[in-house]
């Protein structure tokens, strides 16, 4: 059971923090809760004493032969700051102290997560992305905020995340354990995820099982570690993860034109999506009909780019990371580990992490096993577990490569 602080600064986005609570309680966590005066106006201590289970500690000199100004920060396993309003990012990066949120900020040496919530202007403001610059730096992991409708009829960037995936970000980081886990800081990493889809007609398409799940996993891992991510997500019907940019497309074209477009001066690119490799030469404009005599139709095909071996044979930048997935069968002319050498070699990617899909396994599940092959001959692999937690092996792999 890890002891997690939410903060709650005093924002409209504070009574989805009673959702994201709610996650923590119903998952074992003990959760105490640190909202400030601004926040109390909008969901009073009531509320989020009932849904911890605890009292609320809201001033520096409550209960003060505790000394909770200090305790709270140095007991935590997690900080998390939700929503985090631009007054408090701003009081979080000039170190103030004038609460017993901030002053828990101070004295925290756990991991740190800030999900703000503002309108547009006060997001892009320079002040603000100077302040969460700054807190990035010192190793907090800032979400970016989500786009869509805000306070009023405004619409813009400065949603506060879904509170699940606040939730799973969380969790991700709680993972990793001890201090911050912020190697890929200041990185720009690019995923892909999900199958793409080559229509056949207006009703049908050839496509694949592939769920997307371990590319969401990716990226959430990824977030978690302080990267700017951005997924580029093929027929996903996932939510999209916290602080994570996504692009949606349909077909292999859409995805290699994304992904190249994204991945330009990048420092890792991970195509964890499954590429249809075949596309029709011809597409029909109206639906295919079933012949009278039972006869069924010839499809004529052509192949689709080689999306990845592109990436490996053109890097997007001078040290770019390549990292390719290998869904793969063992059959009479080798076994799955010698198709993917092979695979690997063909592609020139840097490290290829290998799926036996024998029977349809892995696609939409919940866990996952692989073995990663890199290029310069060594292997690891990695037991059946969570997707996430394979997400974490990848990226230590793609981490010790860039440093």
């Amino acid at each position: 059971m890890s002891r997690v602080v939410l903060g709650v600064a005093g924002g409209i986005a504070a009574y989805k923090a009673c959702e994201l609570l709610r996650r923590f309680t119903e998952s074992r966590h003990d959760v105490t809760v640190v909202p400030t005066a601004a926040a109390l106006e909008f969901v009073g201590a009531p509320t989020w004493e009932a849904l911890s289970g605890k009292s609320v500690a809201t001033e520096v000199f409550e209960n003060i032969t505790e000394v909770p100004h200090v305790r709270i920060g140095q007991e935590a396993d997690l900080v998390v700051v939700a929503p985090a309003t631009a007054n408090t990012l701003a009081r979080a990066a000039h170190g103030l102290a004038d609460d017993l949120l901030t002053n828990t900020l101070l004295t925290a040496r756990c991991p740190v997560v800030f999900a703000p919530a503002m309108h547009t202007e006060m997001w892009e403001h320079p002040a603000t992305q100077d302040n969460v610059a700054t807190l990035r730096r010192r190793g907090a992991i800032v979400i970016e905020p989500a786009e869509g409708r805000l306070t009023g009829k405004d619409t813009g960037k400065g949603r506060l995340p879904d509170p699940d995936e606040i939730f799973a970000l969380c969790c991700e980081v709680l993972v990793r354990g001890g201090a911050p886990t912020t190697d890929l800081a200041g990185r720009h990493v690019v995923v892909s995820a999900g199958g793409t889809r080559e229509r056949l007609d207006p009703v049908r398409f050839l496509g694949n099982h592939s769920s997307g799940r371990q590319g969401y996993a990716l990226a959430r891992a990824a977030a978690a570690r302080g990267a700017d991510v951005t997924l580029v997500a093929a027929n996903v019907t996932l939510p999209d993860p916290a602080g994570v940019k996504v692009v949606p497309v349909v077909t292999t074209a859409e995805l290699r034109d994304a992904v190249l477009s994204a991945a330009v001066g990048c420092d890792a690119v991970v195509m964890a999506a499954a590429p249809a490799d075949f596309r029709p030469v011809a597409t029909s404009a109206t639906k295919i009909k079933k012949a009278d005599d039972g006869s069924a139709p010839s499809i004529e095909l052509e192949q689709n780019p080689d999306i990845l071996k592109e990436l490996g044979t053109h890097r997007p930048g001078p040290a770019t990371v390549v990292v390719g997935f290998a869904a793969e069968t063992g059959d009479a002319g080798g076994s799955v580990l010698d198709h993917a050498r092979a695979k690997l070699a063909r592609k020139g990617c840097d490290l290829l992490v290998v799926n036996d899909v024998s029977g349809g396994a892995v696609f939409g599940e919940d866990d996952n096993e692989a073995v990663i092959l890199a290029a310069d001959g060594t292997s690891t692999p990695v037991p059946r577990g969570s997707k996430s937690a394979l997400a974490h092996v990848i990226w230590d792999q793609v981490a010790t490569r860039l440093s």
